[in-house]
């Protein structure tokens, strides 16, 4: 059996990446599985994990979600540990690796929300890929250099650990940034590791919806509940003047809007432009103009109990899940695959 393993921070796409280097494999005549050592907790009201239940059935694999998925963390994890009196959470990670890779050709590990988590119990990425003999693919989105200097530093660290890298997938990159990356990141980080492709965002893939915003707040839909699955591709916060603020809701294509109930006049204007959402924090119940005008134009109206800073907090973790029976999504991802990845280290690797 072969490992991919595939590393990268929260919104990079490790899960698309993996989706659709899955499907083309299989296609290739290989038997796939998937692995998701450590989820993450994220709202309250998440009981099974988004890219789990995806690649289950997307694979058609036999397995539990806690068997795929065998370690929800949040950020005081070590809290859990002393409390549970468990010393380490290796061996369940070890079984799961067995269990799953066990009859199959390729066995892909979805790494964690960052590569460093979990370093000081011995279960971060690098870790793991070396424990396992796994071969790394890195999944980086560059949005600015400093993920560049970010991917350039974890070369290093896995060639420290004699970890085997199959290259690096340059993804999600939005249009004002692949210019960049073609000129600049892409030469750069290639004299450290191959880049086996440069794939451009794609807002059907990368952009949250209304729904997934509302899972990571938790809070009451007041207009428009049907209209959940509407895209989220920039957030404004309303905090400013009607005057300072036009220029920004004129330009945020498909937003949302987070502000304060009492900022009605906001709204009213958002509702103006082109707005997805709009989320009133503070627990302040908005006029009753912004609702009627929110259901007439089909724009959810979200109410949160949070001040505004917690708000958009909140929402740090939320990206964009592909879910099962989104079969469009699911064929965008692998046509991206043939478009713009290079497999043939891949594949060389797979079948070596």
């Amino acid at each position: 059996m072969k490992t991919i393993y595939f590393s990268g921070k929260a919104g990079d796409g490790k899960t698309a990446a993996a989706l659709g280097l899955g499907l083309k494999l299989q296609e290739e005549g290989l038997k796939v599985s998937y692995f998701k050592p450590l989820g993450f907790r994220k709202g309250m009201t998440k009981k099974e994990d988004d890219d789990v239940l995806l690649m289950r059935e997307v694979f058609q694999l036999p397995f539990a979600s806690e068997m795929i998925c065998p370690i929800i963390l949040s950020s005081h994890y070590l809290t859990g540990l002393q409390l549970k009196g468990q010393e380490s959470f290796l061996p369940r990670l070890d079984q799961s690796f067995e269990h799953l890779g066990e009859g199959y050709d390729l066995l892909l590990i979805d790494g964690s929300v960052a590569p460093y988590i979990g370093h000081n119990q011995g279960f971060d990425d690098f870790s793991l890929a070396e424990r396992w003999g796994a071969a790394v693919l890195y999944i980086l989105k560059p949005e600015d250099d400093f993920d560049l200097d970010l991917g350039l530093l974890y070369s290093e660290l896995w060639s420290c650990r004699n970890i085997k890298v199959i290259g690096a997938l340059l993804n999600n990159i939005s249009r004002a940034q692949l210019d960049k990356t073609k000129e600049i990141y892409q030469p750069l980080l290639e004299k450290k590791l191959p880049v086996l492709g440069l794939v451009p965002r794609q807002d059907e893939l990368a952009a949250p919806t209304v729904a997934e915003f509302y899972s990571a707040l938790d809070g009451e839909i007041l207009a428009a509940p049907e209209k959940m699955n509407r895209l989220v591709e920039e957030v404004v916060i309303g905090t400013m003047t009607i005057e300072s603020a036009l220029g920004y809701l004129r330009r945020a294509p498909n937003k949302a809007l987070i502000t304060g109930g009492d900022r009605s006049d906001m709204a009213l204007t958002a509702l103006e432009t082109s707005t997805s959402v709009i989320i009133f924090t503070g627990g302040l119940y908005p006029d009753v103009r912004v609702l009627a005008q929110a259901e007439e134009k089909g724009v959810p109206v979200i109410l949160v109990h949070e001040d505004t800073y917690t708000t958009v907090e909140n929402l740090h973790s939320v990206y964009r899940s592909i879910h099962p029976d989104n079969t469009a999504a699911i064929k965008i991802v692998r046509d991206l695959i043939d478009k713009h990845v290079d497999c043939r280290p891949i594949l060389k690797y797979v079948k070596s």
